[in-house]
């Protein structure tokens, strides 16, 4: 499945419509296999900008083409998905 910008703007309704929790992580890999979901908080990220940006949590493109995993902006080489919770202060 390609990652496109509709579908991560699907996911992330999907995402914000619900609170964000490890079941909501395990429903969108049961609802889009072959995508890689990752769950972490958003101070698990320093020094990237997410690709989309909400109250509770930020998205960011995964590039797993390679044997290293790597943060992208580029739709065409997206393999996954970080959901990262931000949690306020």
């Amino acid at each position: 499945m390609t990652i496109t910008p509709d579908l991560l703007q699907t996911m992330a309704a999907k995402i914000a419509s619900q609170p964000l929790s490890e079941s909501v992580v395990a429903a969108m890999r049961q609802d889009y296999p072959g995508i890689h979901f990752t769950y972490c908080l958003e101070d698990d990220i320093p020094n990237h900008e997410p690709l989309l940006s909400f109250d509770h949590f930020n998205l960011y493109l995964v590039d797993g083409r390679q044997h290293c995993l790597c943060l992208t902006h580029n739709y065409d080489n997206a393999t996954g998905i970080v959901i990262a919770e931000v949690i306020p202060d």
